[in-house]
């Protein structure tokens, strides 16, 4: 397949895109099995050209038992039946680019399936054999070696490590179906330098690397020690020379990277972005921060600083296929995200939530650098409540079900309100079952409803392809200045006389000085007063 490398002019298009999650399961069924597919995708392609985004990033297509929502790859050249054909996600890729809009994959280097060929070759071996070398295989402590190699804790609770009958037991920093690899072998190197080869190949224009901090483990498997540096498995420094080799292979075909990237060091956060590493990499402190004014610019200005220091534009996001929907965080009593907080039953204002996300829509798309948008977000849904005899999430049963899991931002969009399960597109119940009140956020609902959430979204993806002042080429003078404001309010500007303002207080408050109201997230008061918990994009 011919590749289509960016030309001088498209080169840093990444630096400023909107970009598309879509969470294939979910997202909409072209063959009516129940389960969202590439068919589906390829079907409604027009609605996200309408919309207006750069970008689509697909979690994982490969095939896999899904085991955990498909990040445990059992073959990354395959698509997964249940989704298509590779001949399917070609076509996809090309259909896309041809009407503007590149493809993003998601790859996975921490941990393949307990399906993957090279783990089902290390299980026949045997212990000490060189297929066990490509995982991290140990015997265990203790009498009969009947304790894990070491204390370590896994991303989904317990202990990380799962016994074979031979006596060897196996390193899975997240479920059991997910083996980790041993990075610091040459063949796990190269094999993924050759997944990356195959798909820029066929047309793709990014990356976006799972766990990208966890790849490397010290050798000898230390139990973990607080305040114990380096850590034995997140962050280690081994990582930088894996990202390099990487970053070569992407300038060969203009593509890029976009890392998941949780720390809390700015500093070794910003590590991962030096011109000769990643791109990009998501911003999870704007994405858990709270809705409160002070904590947000904090975040703001956290974030474009350690961006800065290496040239690098920032990212932000409101949500993903693990965070709780939008709208249903801000109509909680803590708007903030913590996977630790997370509880069945927690009071909901969806009202609340609903003025609070359209008001974070605008105040994301003003920033400064690329934003992303999970699907579904565009409509407004909520979290669903999933009768705990449908969840199929092992966050959920490896927290011993007090984890309601992510499978309440997963639930099949709705497409049409009056067709059979809102339109998705299945003649079977979906996997996840919708609400009985899903049909009414159809997007066919929305489309003609100049007031809804999607109108909302498109007016602002509009404006923010369309006016200079949003653009972010890395220079200076795109940045943004904040404005003095009363407490409880953000004000900035942007290029081009551009003014983004955030009213979080509990009442109107007057704008700044501007010409123009290009857009706002609500009805502004007779006056041209901003109420609470509303955004306005003015021109000054």
């Amino acid at each position: 397949m011919a590749v289509n490398r960016p030309s001088a002019a498209t080169a840093h298009w990444w630096r400023d895109a909107a970009i598309y999650q879509i969470y294939v399961r979910s997202f909409a069924d072209g063959d009516g099995d129940g389960t969202g597919d590439l068919a589906g995708v390829r079907a409604r392609l027009p609605h996200l050209v309408e919309l207006g985004v750069d970008a689509l990033w697909f979690t994982p297509w490969y095939l896999s038992p899904l085991a955990d929502g498909g990040y445990d790859v059992a073959d990354y050249r395959t698509i997964d039946p249940a989704f298509g054909t590779l001949a399917e996600a070609e076509k996809l890729i090309a259909e896309a680019r041809e009407q503007g809009i590149r493809t993003i994959i998601d790859i996975v280097p921490n941990h393949v399936s307990d399906q993957h060929a090279w783990f089902a070759a290390a299980l026949a071996a045997g212990p000490g054999s060189p297929e066990r070398e490509l995982f991290h295989f140990r015997s265990g402590r203790g009498p009969d070696g009947a304790l894990p190699p070491n204390d370590w804790v896994s991303e989904f609770g317990g202990t990380p490590w799962t016994r074979l009958d031979d006596g060897d037991w196996y390193l899975h920093l997240f479920a059991a179906q997910q083996p980790d690899l041993n990075w610091a072998h040459p063949a796990v190197r190269q094999e993924h330098e050759d997944v990356l080869r195959f798909w820029f190949e066929r047309g793709v224009a990014g990356v976006r690397i799972d766990s990208a901090a966890l790849l490397a483990k010290d050798p000898a498997l230390p139990d973990f020690t607080a305040g114990h540096d380096p850590h034995p498995y997140v962050d280690r420094d081994e990582l930088h020379d894996i990202y390099r080799s990487w970053r070569a292979i992407a300038d060969e075909y203009g593509a890029v990277f976009v890392g998941e990237v949780w720390l809390p060091d700015a500093e070794r956060f910003a590590r991962y972005l030096r011109p000769d590493e990643l791109h990009t990499a998501f911003n999870f402190n704007f994405l858990a921060c709270p809705w409160d004014a002070g904590l947000l610019r904090s975040a703001i200005d956290g974030t474009l600083a350690e961006h800065a220091a290496v040239g690098a534009p920032a990212t932000w996001v409101l949500c993903n296929h693990d965070v709780t929907r939008t709208v249903t965080r801000y109509g909680r009593e803590n708007t903030g995200f913590d996977f630790a907080a997370k509880t069945y039953g927690t009071p909901t204002d969806l009202r609340l939530g609903t003025r609070r996300a359209r008001a974070a829509a605008l105040l994301s798309l003003a920033l400064p650098g690329a934003a992303y948008l999970y699907q579904g977000e565009e409509l407004g849904l909520p979290e669903a409540d999933i009768p705990r005899d449908r969840i199929q999430d092992p966050m959920h049963f490896r927290s011993g079900g007090t984890d309601p899991g992510r499978d309440g931002c997963r639930v099949p969009l709705p497409w049409s309100a009056g067709a059979p399960y809102a339109g998705f597109g299945s003649t079977v119940e979906p996997w996840l079952p919708q609400p009985a009140d899903w049909a009414s956020y159809a997007a066919d609902l929305q489309h003609t409803d100049p007031d809804s959430m999607l109108s909302l979204y498109r007016e602002a993806l509009r404006l923010r392809r369309t006016e200079p002042g949003f653009r972010d080429t890395g220079t200076a003078g795109e940045r943004l200045e904040w404005l003095p404001t009363p407490p409880g309010v953000l004000a900035f500007t942007r290029a081009d006389r551009l003014i983004c303002v955030v009213n979080l207080t509990g009442e109107s408050v007057e704008p700044p000085a501007h010409t123009e109201v290009l857009l706002s997230s609500g009805p502004l008061t007779d006056g041209g007063r901003i109420p609470h918990d509303t955004a306005a994009w003015l021109r000054g």
